[in-house]
């Protein structure tokens, strides 16, 4: 009977047993084959669906043998069905792919036979890398290699933190530096300052110089005229005069002004010179009620020195042959100019004094009384700006500037009021002789004073004649209304102040009744000004030289 062998060979039932072999050989090679390949597999990861397509593939193939064979390697078939998936304690050789870049072969795929195949058809791959020991961690040096082997960039955060260090570097060292050159200056200065305080310091010796004029200024101390003296040449060093000024007690007695001591002076010798109270200068005293230019009384004839006269005895520096002066004529000069800035006239005062008719006379009052320093080295001009620019601050500070209210004064009026009070009552009667002159003013009735008849006269007195007052000038407040044209003396402080603040009152009348003791007596009406005028008489106050 003819049958098919499990190789598809057409045999008789007593087939030849030479078929039969060659049957069995191509079902073992067959069987070998999928063994290699099962272990290949087995030993290189696939994918789950790898795995799945070649398990459909075994299906199918299964489905393909014919019934004998299929029977005969069941049994094996079902020992291979499920293989277990190869994993390795730390990824595989999978995860090693992966963590190095490369790609896995895709074995069903053409890649699959690009390889190399061995002798018995199987392909031939290379062993994975054997899993090396992480290697220790190296100092990193600038670069840093990735796990492949290939350098990589630094992050910029760690850039910026390299520059940030390397900045806080030298700023640290800057710093470090500028302390160094400090305490170098510093331990210097101080070795400079202890060698100088052990040596003698520097003196001059010999003869001393020319003199010249130093000022001291209020609250000076020691050590601030020693430097003023080391300006002006006086002493070769501060320290020559701030020793020899600390040994001499007479140094808290020296008063602000202005002193005339010798060049190149020995310390001890300047403050010695100092400290004489001949060497001072430029000392000015004026009383209340001086005048610019000198006067003479009708009766005795003698001299009343004006404030040029006064200015130029103090300017005096030096003695003999080597004195110098600023003479009367020069300062008289010096006031008549039109440069009005140049001579210190304040600005409340500028618009009158352009108005004066007499120029010589153009400066009066406006240097107060009372004492004074000036310059006596500065030439005329700057010697009464120096002066005029005193007294405008101190008349400023009584509240000239504010005042003139109730009267309706502007403050050059009210300085012109001032002194004409001045020249006519004492100190106790300026309130109400001040209100006189407002109630006048206000009832546009002549003032009436022989002050301003006396101020326009060479020869003067308390009493003045009828040819006097009749005499129309200026000044003569008998002969015009209204103020004088400018100041007839230079006012105390308490005058102007009466001035700007007169007492309360309705008098318009007053007269100096007693020579002796300055009594004067007010009367609001002509008729008790009268019965005042008699008592003056019988006094003797009124009687004339003339």
């Amino acid at each position: 009977m003819v049958g098919r062998t499990e190789c598809g060979v057409e045999v008789d039932r007593n087939g030849s047993s030479s078929a039969r072999g060659r049957c069995m050989t191509d079902r073992w090679a067959r069987a070998e084959e999928r063994f290699r390949q099962r272990e290949a597999e087995r030993r290189y990861r696939r994918d789950d669906r790898a795995w799945g397509r070649e398990a459909r593939d075994n299906r199918e193939s299964r489905g393909r043998v014919a019934g004998p064979e299929q029977d005969a390697w069941a049994e094996y078939e079902d020992d291979t069905t499920v293989i277990p998936r190869y994993t390795d304690e730390d990824e595989g050789y999978a995860g090693h792919h992966r963590r190095s870049g490369r790609r896995e072969p895709d074995y069903d795929s053409h890649e699959y036979d690009s390889h190399e195949y061995d002798e018995y058809g199987e392909p031939e791959y290379e062993e994975p890398p054997a899993r090396r020991a992480p290697a220790r961690k190296q100092p990193r040096r600038g670069r840093t290699e990735s796990r492949a082997g290939q350098p990589r960039k630094r992050s910029r955060m760690a850039s910026r933190k390299a520059a940030e260090r390397k900045r806080r570097r030298r700023n640290l060292w800057i710093v470090g530096a500028v302390f160094v050159l400090l305490f170098v200056a510093a331990a210097g200065f101080a070795a400079l300052k202890l060698m100088k305080r052990f040596s003698a310091p520097e003196d001059y010796a010999g003869a001393p110089g020319p003199l010249v004029v130093v000022q001291v200024h209020p609250g000076d101390t020691s050590e601030q005229i020693a430097q003023t003296m080391l300006s002006k040449g006086v002493v070769a060093s501060t320290g020559a005069f701030y020793e020899a000024a600390l040994r001499n007690t007479n140094m808290n007695s020296v008063q602000p002004g202005f002193y005339a001591i010798p060049s190149h002076s020995q310390g001890a010798k300047a403050v010695a010179a100092l400290v004489n109270k001949e060497s001072r200068v430029g000392y000015l005293v004026i009383s209340e009620g001086r005048q610019l230019h000198d006067q003479h009384d009708v009766k005795t004839g003698a001299p009343t020195e004006g404030i040029y006269r006064k200015i130029a005895d103090a300017s005096c520096i030096g003695a003999g042959a080597d004195k110098k002066c600023v003479t009367y004529e020069q300062l008289d000069a010096a006031g008549a100019g039109t440069d009005l800035a140049a001579l210190g006239v304040p600005n409340w005062a500028v618009a009158a004094v352009r108005a004066v008719p007499d120029r010589s006379r153009q400066l009066e009052g406006l240097i107060m009384a009372g004492s004074l320093d000036f310059d006596p080295s500065s030439s005329p001009q700057d010697i009464l700006k120096q002066l005029i620019t005193a007294s405008a601050a101190r008349y400023e500070s009584t509240g000239l500037l504010q005042s003139g209210g109730d009267a309706k004064l502007n403050p050059y009026q009210m300085l012109t009021g001032a002194s004409m009070i001045q020249r006519e009552v004492h100190s106790q009667y300026m309130g109400k002789a001040a209100r006189v002159i407002v109630n006048r003013l206000n009832a546009d009735q002549k003032l009436e004073f022989d002050s301003t008849v006396n101020y326009a006269l060479d020869r003067t007195e308390v009493s003045t004649s009828g040819t006097d007052r009749a005499k129309e000038t200026p000044w003569n407040t008998y002969a015009m209304t209204g103020l004088p044209a400018t100041p007839i003396s230079s006012p105390s402080i308490d005058a102007l102040k009466a001035m700007e603040n007169p007492e309360p009152g309705k008098w318009l009348y007053f007269v100096t009744v007693d020579p002796v003791q300055g009594t004067t007596l007010f009367a609001d009406n002509y008729a008790e000004h009268i019965r005042n005028v008699h008592q003056a008489e019988q006094s003797g106050i009124l009687d004339s030289g003339r």
